[in-house]
């Protein structure tokens, strides 16, 4: 690379209206992990059924619903807990490298789970996969957060964020094209995307703006005596400074994606229940379909949001999906009772429900400074993925308890309240720049 290049690739970050190459391949690559993430991550729902009902021996709904949250419940709270570590690594480590790691560890774990022999086992492969699921997002949007102007930014956030959108595409494809022979072919499925990791760690750098904050941060350490250590990275995102920004961004992480994974992971059973006996071996097939049309509802929403964050700003952004997913679900589980009506309202579920995450995904990247970016956004995200793990359980449970899938969802559905409320207690960065 010239030395020409190299300093237009380094001056990316202040330049405000060009994008220079090295940022357009960081946001590829950041596409390419979050896309299979998010295929690795859905490729249980859309088999849950079949799976877990031969894993436990039978097809009752209630110990299917129960048993697939439990399942669920262990690989969202691994999801959380690894994005929480490597949120951390990140900062540490490097953005690319650590996207490479995790996408290496999504991949063999999903692929591994085929060879699941009982339910538990299926449980603790998928949460070994949920482990690189987490880390992933949090090294691929600070890479991106990093390298991109400031002008273009957000929109650049949200086009990999939209990439999500595309995964779920790609399970309900996988769905369709590979359940007729078991679902252990699809889980074999997700070890595809282990090539991502190829593609990162031989064409993508570390950003220049983070290997700046790294220096800095031990220079100061240096200075200070004090040991620059992983934990210190980590609490540096509960100091004064930071501390309401880290619980604002978990509490309205948490919201939306509560109310998206736990309705999702009732729509196995739902579909299920209105389904006719004579399509019960089709199950899948219509999984993977419902899937594919949710997400491209959830891709017009991704599309929308990149002009409407720049209209409304942040948080009134933030409002009227939480406020469109509410009514969403309530509109589904009371009004809805034919498969094919379910069906044809899976693009709107899509739209509000997975469409929903680009509300506060291009918002977390902007309430840290780069020393601890991936740390922060890191923490708030998967915090928040752990905390929605207990919402696929409980969902099971209700489900067994009240005998009906609907009355789950409409419980479900209240948790957006709390981020209704919580956005705002939190800064509009609409226009602000990264801070160092």
């Amino acid at each position: 690379m010239s030395t020409i290049d190299r300093k237009d690739i380094i001056a990316a970050p202040a330049a405000a209206e060009r994008v220079p190459l090295m940022a357009w391949a960081s946001l590829g690559s950041a596409c390419l992990g979050w896309m299979f993430d998010a295929m690795d991550l859905q490729l249980f729902s859309v088999i849950l059924f079949p799976s877990v009902s031969e894993l436990i021996g039978t097809s009752a709904p209630a110990a299917v619903a129960y048993a697939g949250g439990l399942i669920m419940a262990c690989k969202l709270l691994a999801w959380g807990l690894g994005g929480i570590v490597f949120g951390v690594v990140a900062d540490r480590l490097g953005r690319s490298r650590t996207m490479a790691l995790t996408v290496l560890i999504y991949s063999v774990f999903t692929g591994l789970s085929a060879l699941a022999q009982n339910w538990w086992e299926l449980a603790l492969l998928q949460a070994l996969a949920g482990i690189g699921i987490g880390g992933e997002w949090a090294a691929g949007s600070a890479l991106v957060a990093e390298t991109w102007p400031e002008r273009s930014r957000q929109r650049a956030l949200q086009v990999m964020q939209m990439s999500f959108a595309f995964g779920f595409f790609l399970a309900g494809a996988v769905a369709v094209t590979v359940s007729s022979y078991g679902w252990r072919w699809v889980l074999a499925a997700g070890v595809a995307p282990a090539v991502v990791t190829v593609i990162v760690r031989r064409f993508i750098p570390e950003p220049e703006r983070w290997q700046r904050a790294r220096d800095r941060r031990r220079d100061d350490a240096a200075r200070s005596g004090k040991r620059d250590t992983a934990l210190a990275t980590f609490l540096a995102i509960f100091a004064p400074g930071l501390r309401r920004r880290t619980i604002v961004g978990v509490l309205i992480a948490a919201s939306v994606m509560i109310a998206a994974l736990s309705t999702t992971s009732l729509l196995a059973v739902w579909f299920h229940q209105l389904l006719p006996p004579d399509q019960f071996p089709r199950q899948g097939v219509i999984m993977g379909q419902a899937f594919m049309l949710m997400n491209v509802g959830s891709v017009c929403c991704y599309l929308s949001l990149i002009w409407l964050m720049d209209w409304l700003g942040r948080r009134w952004s933030y409002v009227l999906v939480c406020v469109g997913g509410f009514a969403t679900i309530v509109f589904m589980f009371t009004s809805i009772t034919t498969i094919g009506g379910a069906l044809m309202f899976m693009p709107v579920y899509g739209f509000f429900l997975i469409g929903g995450f680009g509300s506060f995904a291009s918002y977390l990247p902007e309430l840290f400074p780069t020393r601890v970016r991936a740390t922060g956004q890191g923490f708030c995200w998967n915090m928040a993925r752990a905390l929605t793990a207990a919402g696929p359980y409980i969902g099971g449970v209700l489900v067994g308890v009240t005998g009906a899938v609907t009355k789950a969802g409409l419980a479900i559905s209240m948790i957006y309240i709390v981020g209704l409320v919580a956005i705002w207690f939190g800064p509009e960065t609409k226009g602000k720049p990264l801070s160092d």
